[in-house]
C-alpha cells in the first residue's frame, strides 16, 4: 500500500467556501417542496411513570400537522448502537431529563416549536440514580465491570518503600459542535428514503432507520457532504434525530426536517464520561513504580452506548508513556438517570490519561523531585521495559526524545527557575510550569470497525471523480485524501473531485472516528489506483512500449517519451480498458481477545509532548494560559496546515475540558449547564499569545499506512493535561512547594480558589 512520500501545504479544500458562508451543511439544502418540520418534546424530569398525556391543544395549534409517538414506531423503538435501550420516545417509564416523549410535526419550526409547549404531562416522579458513587452503592451497572491484571501488585504495593493513595475526578464535557443536531428525510418511489444528516457513521444511520422503519437496509441511502463539528458527538446521538424524521416522513409521506436548537441539543444528548478513580501506588526512592492498584468508575448515564468501548480504551491509556510492571485495576461501568453519554475525542483514552499523570504528579511530590523527571524515569523503553499491561510490544518508541528536545527547545528548566523566584516575591499572582506526554493508541479497539472502502472513477478528459466512507467535519480529510489521488496519478489537487459521502455508493463503512479515518479511507483510496493502475499500466507499456511508467505534473513519463494524461486516458478508454475501481482496506496486525482485553488493539502510537505555563490569582482563583510550547508526532505529514490546525484545535478542546468546561446538574438530575451562557468553552482571549507548535522533524511511521503518516485527530487534546499540572504548581507553591494541592477537573477558577483554600489550612 505504501506510496513514495509527499508533503502539499495546500490549503484545506473548503477553507474559502467555509469562511464566505458558501460551504453547504445539512441545513444549507434546498428545502423540497411539502417539507414538514419537527420538534422534540422531552421529559422535564430524570424519573417518574408518565400517568397522562393529553395532545388536544397541541393539535389545535397553527401549523400543526400531526404529533408522532411510540406507536407510530413501525419497526424497533431503539437506537442503540450495539446494547438496546435507546429508546427513541417513551410512553410510561421516564429515566432520564431530556427523554424524548413526542415529537410535533408542523409548516415551520417556530410552530412546531411553539406547539410542543402546550402539551399537558401528568408525571409521577421517582427518585434517581445520579452519581458514581450512588450507582456503585446500589449495583447500578449497564454493563459488567471488567479487571485488568498484569503481575502481583499487592505485594509490590506492600514491598515498596514509599506508598501513597489517592482520589481524584475529571469531569464530563459537552461537544459544542458548531452545527447543532439535524436530519432531514425525503420520501422516494417505491418506499425508499434518501436521509441528509449531520452525522459521523452514515452506515449505521442507514441501519439503524431501516430496523426502526422495519424495511431493508437497500431501501434506505444516507448522504453527507460535510458536517459542522463531530467530536465523537455524532458518532451514534445522530440516530435519534435521523430515527423522528425518518417515522414521520414514512407516516405522513412528506419530507420532514429535524433541527433542534442548542439548549435542547446540550439536554438531549450524551457527553464526555465523567470518571472518578481510587489508587494506591507503591514506588522507589527514585520515583520508578514498582506497583498500582486502581479502581475507576464512570457515568454512563441511562444506558450502554459506546461505554463499553470507551471505557475498555481508558483501561487501554490508563499507563499514557509509562511502565507499569505490577497493575490491578476494575472498571465499573455506572447506570444513572441522565441521558447515556458517548464519544468524546479520545475516547476514554484521555482519562485514563488523566489518573496516571495526578499519580506520577502525586509521586514527584512525595519523594521532592522534579516531576518531568519522575515522568522519565518511568517511561517505557526501546529494549525493555517495553510491553505494555495488556500485553502489545511498542515497537514504536519515540517519547524520550520527544520530550528531550521538547524540554530543551522550551528552556524549561531555565523557566522553572525564574518561575519560583517570581513566585517567591509576589504573594497573589502565582506562576506555574508543566511539561507532559502523550502516547496514543491509533485504531479502532473493536476489531471489525477497522474497514473502509472507496470508489475512484477516472473520467475521459483525465479528471477524477473519488467517493469513500469517511466524513469531512473540518478536519481535512478530503483534502488529504485527494492529495493522496493527486499524487498516485501526478495530477494537480484540483484534477480531483470528492463529492458527499453516500451508502448508495460505499456500503457498510465505519463511523469516521477514534483517529482512524486518513489511515482506513486512504488506505482504501489507494487500493482503488492500484487497482485501476494494474490494467492501465499494462495498457501503457503496450501501446507505447515502455518499461518505465512514472505520473508526474499532469504527464506519464515512459522511458524517454512524455505523454499528456489526459491524452493516455482517452486512449484507454478507446481501447475499452477499465477506468474506475472500488476499493478496500482493512487495518493489518489487529487482534484483541475481547474477555481480559489482551493483544494488540492497536497498529501504532502517536506521541507528543506540551509545555504550559500559567499565572494564577489566589483571590479570585482566575488563571491565564501565557505560554504554551509543543512538538508533536505526526509521522510524515500528508499536509502540514491541517495537521497544525488539528494539533492547535485538540490542545484548545482539551484545555476547555481540563479547565473550564463544567457540567452541572441540580439535586433532581436536571441538567443546567445548557446553553453558551451557563457554559465555558474557550475563548480566543484563552488561547496564549504564545503558541508554539513543532511537527516532529524525524517522524515517520514503522507501520505501513498511507504516506508514512499518522493521525492528528485525537492525540493533540492530551497535550493540554501539561496546563492542568502548570496549574496544580502554581498552586503548590502557595506552600512554597511542600504540599501538593487537591484538584479535579475541570480547574475552574472556583475549584482552584477551593484548592487554594485547602492548602492554607495548615
Amino acid at each position: 500500500m505504501t506510496s513514495k512520500i509527499f508533503i502539499k501545504n495546500v490549503e484545506h479544500e473548503s477553507a474559502v467556501k467555509h469562511v464566505t458562508g458558501r460551504a453547504i451543511y445539512t441545513d444549507d439544502i434546498s428545502e423540497p417542496r411539502n417539507l414538514l418540520h419537527a420538534a422534540i418534546g422531552f421529559s422535564p424530569v430524570s424519573k417518574g411513570i408518565i400517568e397522562r398525556m393529553d395532545f388536544s391543544e397541541v393539535f389545535n395549534s397553527d401549523g400543526v400537522i400531526d404529533v408522532i409517538t411510540e406507536k407510530d414506531i413501525e419497526g424497533q423503538n431503539d437506537v442503540g448502537p450495539i446494547f438496546k435501550g435507546d429508546k427513541i420516545f417513551t410512553s410510561k417509564k421516564i429515566e432520564y431529563h431530556g427523554q424524548p416523549i413526542f415529537a410535533v410535526i408542523a409548516s415551520s419550526t417556530k410552530l412546531a416549536r411553539q406547539a410542543l409547549l402546550k402539551v399537558k404531562l401528568t408525571i409521577k416522579k421517582q427518585k434517581p440514580i445520579l452519581t458514581i458513587e450512588d450507582a456503585i452503592k446500589k449495583k447500578s451497572f449497564v454493563l459488567k465491570s471488567k479487571t485488568i491484571k498484569r503481575g502481583k501488585s499487592s505485594s509490590a504495593i506492600t514491598n515498596s518503600k514509599h506508598r501513597l493513595s489517592g482520589k481524584l475526578e475529571s469531569g464530563g464535557q459537552d461537544h459544542f459542535y458548531l452545527e447543532g443536531q439535524i436530519a432531514m428525510t425525503i420520501p422516494q418511489e417505491d418506499n425508499n428514503f434518501l436521509i441528509y444528516s449531520s452525522t459521523q457513521h452514515p452506515s449505521e444511520t442507514q441501519q439503524i432507520v431501516a430496523k426502526v422503519l422495519n424495511q431493508k437496509f437497500n431501501t434506505i441511502n444516507v448522504k453527507v457532504r460535510r458536517i459542522g463539528g463531530g467530536f465523537g458527538g455524532k458518532e451514534t446521538q445522530s440516530f435519534l434525530f435521523a430515527a423522528i424524521s425518518s417515522i414521520a416522513s414514512k407516516k405522513l409521506n412528506r419530507p420532514v426536517k429535524l433541527r433542534i436548537d442548542r439548549d435542547d441539543d446540550m439536554i438531549m444528548t450524551g457527553k464526555r464520561h465523567q470518571f472518578i478513580f481510587n489508587y494506591e501506588v507503591g514506588f522507589s526512592d527514585n520515583g520508578k513504580i514498582n506497583g498500582l492498584r486502581i479502581l475507576m468508575a464512570s457515568n454512563c448515564g441511562i444506558s450502554a452506548d459506546l461505554s463499553g468501548a470507551i471505557n475498555d480504551r481508558a483501561i487501554y491509556h490508563i499507563d499514557n508513556a509509562y511502565f507499569i510492571p505490577n497493575l490491578h485495576l476494575t472498571s465499573h461501568r455506572c447506570k444513572t438517570n441522565k441521558v447515556s453519554n458517548t464519544a468524546f475525542r479520545g475516547f476514554g483514552g484521555p482519562q485514563g490519561m488523566f489518573c496516571i499523570e495526578n499519580i506520577i504528579d502525586h509521586i514527584a511530590h512525595h519523594v521532592k523531585k522534579e516531576p518531568s523527571n519522575i515522568r522519565v524515569q518511568n517511561f517505557y523503553k526501546k529494549n525493555h521495559n517495553n510491553v505494555t499491561h495488556y500485553g502489545m510490544k511498542i515497537e514504536d518508541n519515540i517519547i524520550e526524545e520527544i520530550f528531550s528536545d521538547l524540554k530543551k527547545k522550551s528552556n524549561y528548566i531555565k523557566r522553572q527557575k525564574e518561575i519560583e523566584k517570581f513566585n517567591s516575591s509576589n504573594s497573589i499572582l502565582k506562576k506555574g510550569i508543566s511539561i507532559t506526554p502523550v502516547k496514543f493508541g491509533i485504531s479502532f479497539t473493536t476489531t471489525h470497525l477497522n474497514q473502509a472502502g472507496a470508489l475512484v472513477h477516472i473520467y475521459t478528459d483525465g479528471s477524477i471523480h473519488l467517493n469513500h466512507g469517511g466524513i469531512e467535519m473540518g478536519q481535512g480529510l478530503m483534502t488529504k485524501l485527494a492529495l493522496v489521488a493527486a499524487n498516485e496519478f501526478g495530477l494537480d489537487i484540483k484534477d480531483i473531485k470528492l463529492s458527499s459521502t453516500d451508502t448508495e455508493k460505499v456500503a457498510n463503512t465505519s463511523a469516521s472516528a477514534a483517529s482512524a479515518t486518513t489511515d482506513l479511507n486512504g488506505g482504501a483510496v489507494l487500493n482503488a489506483i492500484h487497482n485501476i493502475k494494474l490494467e492501465l499500466n499494462e495498457f501503457i507499456k503496450k501501446k507505447y512500449k515502455t518499461k518505465k511508467i512514472n505520473y508526474k505534473n499532469g504527464k506519464i513519463i515512459c522511458d524517454n517519451k512524455i505523454l499528456q494524461f489526459k491524452e493516455v486516458i482517452s486512449n484507454a478508454y478507446l481501447n475499452r480498458i477499465k477506468l474506475y475501481s472500488s476499493g478496500f482496506y482493512k487495518t493489518p496486525k489487529i487482534n484483541v481477545n475481547v474477555k481480559d482485553l489482551s493483544g494488540r488493539p492497536f497498529l501504532y502510537f502517536a506521541y507528543g509532548a506540551a509545555v504550559s505555563e500559567v499565572i494564577i490569582d489566589t483571590l479570585t482563583g482566575e488563571n491565564k494560559l501565557l505560554q504554551v510550547d509543543i512538538i508533536h508526532d505526526v509521522g510524515k505529514s500528508i499536509n502540514q496546515r491541517i495537521d497544525n490546525g488539528q494539533i492547535e484545535g485538540g490542545f484548545v478542546q482539551g484545555l476547555g475540558w481540563l479547565t473550564t468546561e463544567e457540567i452541572s446538574w441540580n439535586k433532581d438530575g436536571n441538567i443546567l449547564s445548557h446553553s453558551p451562557s451557563t457554559y465555558k468553552i474557550p475563548a480566543v482571549s484563552d488561547i496564549p499569545k504564545k503558541f508554539n507548535v513543532e511537527i516532529y522533524k524525524e517522524g515517520k511511521n514503522v507501520e505501513d499506512v498511507v504516506n508514512k503518516s499518522k493521525t492528528t485527530g485525537e492525540p493533540p487534546l492530551m497535550l493540554a493535561m501539561s496546563v492542568f499540572f502548570a496549574i496544580k504548581d502554581a498552586i503548590s507553591s502557595v506552600s512554597n512547594y511542600k504540599k501538593i494541592p487537591k484538584l479535579d477537573a475541570p480547574a475552574t477558577a472556583e475549584n482552584i480558589l477551593l484548592s487554594i483554600k485547602e492548602i492554607k489550612k495548615n
